[in-house]
């Protein structure tokens, strides 16, 4: 054969239906070996995680109720500013003089009713300290 000369390549042929492949039990317990251990690291890396996380939930939750609080806290004192303003005899006087027309009765039509304010039973009263001068027999 000479160096100038191209060398040709030819397949071979071969025919490997008849090959049995033996199985390798090293290579199944390897492959178990490997799951085991990517078992572990992730049971791992998750029960390292679950505090963190639920903690992170919890601050979270807690600034949620704490500004909920804040909201309820302000809707509170707005509508006991409200409660009062409408409580106001004179702002209620001033409303029935000018919008509805109506005119204070005079002394001989005023008629003063006072409720007896009924208990329940079984109710119980405190009794507060009595005023100075008095006793409480």
């Amino acid at each position: 054969m000479r160096d100038d000369e191209p060398v040709l390549l030819v397949p071979k042929l071969i025919d490997n239906s008849r090959v049995v492949r033996q199985a390798d039990p090293r290579t199944d317990r390897d492959l178990w070996g490997l799951l085991v251990l990517v078992a572990l690291v992730v049971a791992g890396i998750v029960f390292y995680a679950w505090p963190h996380l639920a903690a992170r939930e919890t601050g979270n939750q807690t600034n949620r109720l704490t500004q909920e609080m804040d909201r309820l806290v302000e809707e509170n004192r707005k509508l006991r500013l409200e409660k009062a303003s409408l409580e106001d005899l004179k702002r209620v006087e001033r409303i029935a003089t000018k919008r509805l027309d109506l005119e204070t009765p005079p002394p001989e039509q005023v008629v003063v009713v006072k409720r007896s304010r009924v208990l329940p039973e079984g109710t119980r009263l405190a009794r507060g300290a009595a005023p100075t001068g008095e006793s409480s027999n």
